[in-house]
């Protein structure tokens, strides 16, 4: 699937979600990645990169106390073509298999 499309499928994830989890996502930027990096496997202890389909990298927000602010937006990752060897065909990328 091109990255175009893939991406869309993502927005469409995030906007179905329940309005609780969308409150919580203020100050998250979520992008798309073919892969994970090689770094970021070793920091996260993963062996084959295809089987880490997502990271969230930021401070929790039960750890923000009051001085959070003035920070860079967490971040959530969504790796492309770990999901798409998971997925038999778009319908199982939307969670509908």
């Amino acid at each position: 699937m091109d990255r175009i499309k893939f991406e869309k499928l993502v927005a469409e994830a995030v906007d179905g979600l329940p309005e609780e989890f969308q409150r919580r996502m203020e100050n998250v930027n979520i992008s798309v990645e073919d892969r994970p990096s090689e770094e970021i496997l070793r920091k996260q202890g993963i062996k084959s990169p295809n089987t880490l389909l997502g990271l969230y990298q930021g401070i929790p927000l039960k750890k923000r106390g009051v001085y959070y602010s003035n920070v860079l937006p967490d971040m959530i990752t969504i790796y492309q073509k770990p999901i798409e060897m998971l997925c038999r065909n778009e319908d199982s990328n939307k969670g509908k298999s």
